[in-house]
């Protein structure tokens, strides 16, 4: 079962928050009948996305992650819900690449490597909060470094990892290493001498590593400290009728009216989970009234 839990290394110096997201990332690849290329890439995405849905307070709350570059896949998109309920697609799910040199899917070519990162929080208020930085190299984990070092003003480590073949899922996951104020040059050293030489979270979660033990791998502290409040992230997708009909409604009713004099009905399918809603003429005429 997917897990994600939060974690203090370094009595409290250092907040770690980890993800195992087989189940979720699988679950995408089936709902989007998605490639190993474009698995990885929504996968990735999925990943941070639950990562920074962690830090969701309420069920008033909700942010969307845009990724824009300009490599084949086109936008890669999820919405993430209080509870770490996520959902998310790509443009082109059937794209797909060959290996890089090195055998690694290439998420970077995939993405590509010009564009821009959107996160639109809405925490409730007025008016969401809106973060853009520009695509480092598309793989996706080293472009939320930058955006956490840009948009948030706070330096992290990113690491994700999608393990996937023709077959499908065969783990994923990935962390976000968060340095808290008071963290001082010793322990700042000591982390980034441990992080060169972990390996990648796929590979650890392949081998049936815990995340407590990964924790640990990862920060080299082995005194960490799990906070309470393990979470169950979950591949979900919230849409209805209704929606679809405020959707259509917005189009105003001279736009339905060109409808209905060249087709009888409107049939709308969800991005996220591609259902179905079919509007026939006694539904379009109502919206209109």
């Amino acid at each position: 079962m997917d897990r994600l839990i939060r974690c203090l290394a370094y009595g409290g110096k250092v907040s770690v928050t980890l993800i195992s997201s087989s189940e979720l990332v699988e679950k995408a690849r089936v709902t989007h009948d998605l490639t190993p290329t474009t698995t990885a890439a929504l996968g990735r995405l999925l990943t941070i996305g639950e990562l920074i849905g962690a830090g969701l307070k309420n069920d008033k709350e909700s942010f969307t992650i845009q990724v824009k570059g300009d490599g084949p896949i086109g936008n890669c998109v999820c919405v993430v819900n209080y509870g770490l309920k996520i959902k998310g697609y790509v443009q082109n799910p059937l794209v797909e690449l060959p290996l890089k040199e090195n055998g690694k899917i290439d998420v970077g070519g995939a993405v590509g490597r010009n564009g821009f990162i959107n996160v639109i929080k809405d925490m409730g208020m007025k008016e969401p909060y809106v973060g853009v930085t520009p695509i480092v190299t598309g793989e996706i984990a080293e472009d939320f470094v930058r955006f956490f070092a840009e948009s948030e003003q706070q330096p992290s480590v990113v690491s994700l990892g999608v393990l996937v073949d023709k077959d499908g899922v065969k783990s994923s996951g990935g962390y976000l290493v968060t340095l808290m104020p008071d963290a001082d040059e010793d322990v700042i050293s000591r982390l980034e001498e441990n992080l060169n030489k972990v390996p990648p979270i796929s590979s650890m979660l392949e081998k049936n590593a815990s995340l407590e033990e990964i924790a640990e791998i990862v920060t080299g502290d082995s005194n960490i400290f799990v906070l309470e409040g393990e979470d169950v992230p979950k591949f979900v997708c919230d849409c209805n009728r209704e929606r679809f009909e405020r959707g259509l409604i917005s189009l105003g009713k001279e736009e339905l009216k060109n409808v209905l004099k060249t087709d009888n009905k409107i049939e709308t399918v969800c991005n996220f989970c591609g259902k179905k809603y079919v509007f026939n003429k006694d539904d379009i005429e109502k919206l209109m009234m």
